[in-house]
């Protein structure tokens, strides 16, 4: 049994409280279902992926830090729930609304940081459960009628008023490495945390392919034309809900001419003259290693 205090409803709405969804027509309750997708099937232990913002709960051992791995959650959370990870186990995610402390088990820091602390793969689970926490603060409401949505899946979530579905969006975004003899251009983006260099980047519009992306963002930022555009790879980029995915092409002629609005700074270098450049957890660093190995 548990007691619920039920708003005022003027017409058929569900009311989301976290494991239970309430349909209401009009100011009686109708139907009481549990959100299953809500609730972790059994008690086995798993890792959970605990949020404050970008700080994740990371837990103290004596050879480093790790993901807490428990049956339970580590700390008090506002709200949790399974998702199937990339090598297909279950884990948990979850958030707080209130400050992580640091305890004598307990360590928050911020995602970008934990990758220098914490197994790789667990880094790339985290960066999984970051999106599925950021997807899960953004659909609440449908963006149609606005009802409260129901969560239906692991990663869907629709609205019981119009029927609306709603999934993780992720938004594609293109890198280019750019070469020019034995040279190749790295910028400083205006939005960059810190004073490296990077590569020339920018997000995929509404019809266009991947190479017309590619050229189109180096004309808008850079005044330049590029030839012989090859894919390199790609990498999910939880910052927060990004999928980059490289290229490399070669200088075709123009000069320099930078979006002032984009980059501050940007030219041609040489191996053996290099700027600061992106840390190793991202994909323009291993393209910028890749030429650099070249």
């Amino acid at each position: 049994m548990f007691d619920l205090v039920l708003p005022y409803v003027s017409d058929k709405r569900s009311i989301y409280t976290g494991n239970v969804t309430i349909v209401v027509i009009f100011p009686y309750v109708c139907e009481i279902k549990r959100n299953r997708y809500m609730e972790t099937t059994n008690n086995a232990s798993r890792y959970w992926y605990v949020f404050y913002n970008d700080q994740l709960l990371l837990q103290k051992k004596a050879e480093g830090y790790t993901i807490p791995f428990t049956d339970k959650a580590p700390v008090a959370v506002d709200r949790s729930l399974p998702i199937e990870m990339q090598d297909g186990t279950e884990a948990m995610v979850a958030f707080t609304d209130a400050p992580l402390e640091e305890t004598d088990a307990f360590l928050p820091m911020g995602l970008r940081a934990s990758y220098d602390y914490i197994d790789r793969s667990l880094y790339d689970q985290a960066g999984k459960a970051y999106e599925i926490v950021y997807w899960d603060k953004h659909s609440r409401f449908c963006p149609v009628c606005g009802t409260p949505t129901v969560q239906e899946g692991p990663i869907m979530k629709k609205c019981p008023a119009c029927g609306n579905e709603m999934f993780p969006a992720v938004s594609p975004a293109i890198l280019v490495l750019i070469r020019k003899g034995e040279e190749i251009l790295l910028v400083h983006a205006r939005n960059f945390r810190g004073t490296f260099h990077g590569l020339v980047a920018g997000f995929l519009e509404t019809g266009e392919t991947l190479e017309q992306c590619v050229e189109r963002e180096v004309r808008e930022e850079t005044g330049l034309s590029i030839r012989n555009i090859t894919y390199f790879g790609n990498q999910p980029w939880p910052y927060p809900s990004n999928l980059m995915i490289g290229f490399i092409a070669d200088y075709a002629g123009g000069e320099i001419r930078l979006q002032d609005e984009e980059l501050s700074s940007g030219s041609f270098f040489s191996k053996d003259n290099l700027p600061e450049i992106p840390r190793k957890l991202s994909l323009a660093r291993k393209m910028i290693d890749w030429w650099l190995g070249n």
